[in-house]
């Protein structure tokens, strides 16, 4: 038999709310403000938040930190 090659994963093209306020360093409520405020990309999936990686990480750079 020969073994099958393992399937890796896609690397993921969304970040969820809980992370980018891990990645932020701020609260969920604060994460969810930005949503809100349409800073970048995000996409309802049922009650899911999905935000895309590509505009997150745009408007971080772009941030003056």
């Amino acid at each position: 038999m020969e073994k099958q090659a393992k399937r890796s994963l896609p690397e993921a093209r969304t970040y969820t709310v809980e992370q980018i306020a891990a990645i932020l360093g701020i609260g969920r409520t604060s994460a969810y403000k930005l949503v809100k405020k349409e800073k970048f990309k995000t996409v309802r999936i049922g009650y899911s938040i999905r935000i895309s990686k590509k505009s997150f990480d745009e408007w971080l750079e772009n941030m003056e930190l």
